[in-house]
C-alpha cells in the first residue's frame, strides 16, 4: 500500500514543489521534506524560505534544512524518519551514506532524456540547442552525477513557441506523473531498470553563466531565436548597445521574420513602430527588452521612450 511507503522528498525551487504536490494529492506518506536553508534576500536582506518549505509547512510536515548533508546531525535525522525511498528533484549532490540509506533506494527526477543534456541547465540547452522532443528521466542515484541507472522515461514535443517559462511548466507536470509512476513501481516491486551508456557524443547541459548568455548576432536567425528562448524568462540573454555607456540590454522575446538582412548582424531598425535586429541571414523582430536601469517593457514601449534608434547595433 502506498500510505505505508515512507516517502522522503529533498527539492527547493518551483520544479520540485509541483512535483511535491503531486505526491502527496497522490496519497503517499511524506514522512519528511529536506530543502535548502532559508536566505537573506532583496534589499532589506529579509529572510525567505524555499517555496518548498513554505508549502510543506503549510501541510504540517516536518521539513529539515541540513547545511551540511554529510552531517552526523543530518545522518542522525534520517535514521529517526527512516524512509523507504527518497526522491529526488533539483536538489544538491548527496552523498554515498545518504543516497544508500532508504532500502527501497534514491532517485532523482531529471528534465531530459537521460543520458542527453546530463547537468545543471537540461531544459536550457535543449531549447539553445534547437530540439524538438525533450522529456524527463527517473533514475536511481549513484556516485556520479546523473549517470545512475535509468528507472522510466517520457517524452514530450518542444513546440516552436516554447521559451524556458512554458517548457519548465510541461515537464515539472510530465515529470510529476512519471515520480508517480515510479513510486507506483516501487509498492508493486515491479522495478526494472537499464544501465547508461555514457560517451562523448552525447549532448552536456552545463551550469549557465555571465559568458554563455551573452547572444552572439553573427549567427543564423534560427539560432539567435532559439539561443534567445532557451534563457527566457530566465536568467535572460544579453547584449550591449553599441553607444557610449555601452548599455547593458536583456532580450525576452522575439519573433522570427522573412525580411532578409541587408546590414551587418546586430543592427537596429524601426519600421511601423516595430523593433528590428539583423543576423547574418534574416532579420528578428524584438517583442519584450530590458535596457539597463530599467524596468522589461515591449517593444513600443522602447519606441515612445526614444531608448532605441534606428542604427544603432548591438555588440557581442
Amino acid at each position: 500500500m502506498k500510505n505505508n511507503l515512507r516517502v522522503l522528498f529533498m527539492g527547493t525551487p518551483d520544479f520540485a514543489l509541483g512535483v511535491l504536490k503531486k505526491i502527496f494529492a497522490e496519497g503517499f506518506n511524506l514522512c519528511g521534506v529536506v530543502t535548502a536553508p532559508d536566505k537573506q534576500a532583496g534589499r532589506g536582506k529579509k529572510t525567505r524560505s524555499p517555496v518548498v518549505k513554505q508549502w510543506a509547512v503549510s501541510q504540517n510536515i516536518t521539513v529539515y534544512q541540513p547545511k551540511n548533508l554529510k552531517s552526523e546531525e543530518f545522518y542522525s535525522d534520517l535514521q529517526d524518519i527512516q524512509p523507504d525511498v527518497i526522491v529526488v528533484v533539483a536538489f544538491r549532490m548527496l552523498p554515498e551514506k545518504v543516497w544508500r540509506f532508504p532500502e527501497e533506494g534514491t532517485f532523482n527526477l531529471h528534465a531530459s532524456l537521460l543520458p542527453d543534456y546530463r547537468g545543471a541547465a537540461p531544459i536550457h540547452w535543449a531549447l539553445i540547442n534547437g530540439e524538438r522532443k525533450t522529456g524527463v528521466t527517473t533514475f536511481f542515484i549513484d556516485k556520479a552525477i546523473d549517470t545512475g541507472e535509468i528507472i522510466d522515461q517520457k517524452e514530450i514535443h518542444i513546440d516552436d513557441s516554447d521559451d524556458v517559462g512554458s517548457l519548465h511548466d510541461k515537464l515539472m507536470d510530465l515529470g510529476s506523473e512519471l515520480v508517480i509512476d515510479t513510486l507506483n513501481n516501487v509498492v508493486s516491486n515491479n522495478m526494472s531498470t537499464k544501465k547508461q551508456i555514457i560517451d562523448s557524443s552525447q549532448k552536456k547541459a552545463p551550469k549557465l553563466d555571465r559568458e554563455t548568455t551573452q547572444i552572439n548576432w553573427h549567427q543564423t536567425q534560427e539560432k539567435v531565436y532559439n539561443f534567445i528562448r532557451g534563457l527566457s524568462p530566465f536568467p535572460c540573454s544579453w547584449t550591449r548597445l553599441d553607444n557610449n555607456e555601452q548599455t547593458l540590454c536583456k532580450i525576452y522575446k522575439v519573433i522570427k521574420t522573412s525580411k532578409e538582412s541587408n546590414q551587418n548582424p546586430g543592427t537596429i531598425y524601426i519600421d511601423n513602430k516595430k523593433i528590428y535586429v539583423t543576423t547574418v541571414d534574416y532579420d528578428l523582430e524584438i517583442e519584450n527588452l530590458q535596457l539597463q536601469n530599467k524596468r522589461r517593457m515591449d517593444a513600443k514601449d522602447a519606441i515612445n521612450g526614444q531608448m532605441l534608434s534606428y542604427g544603432q547595433r548591438f555588440i557581442n
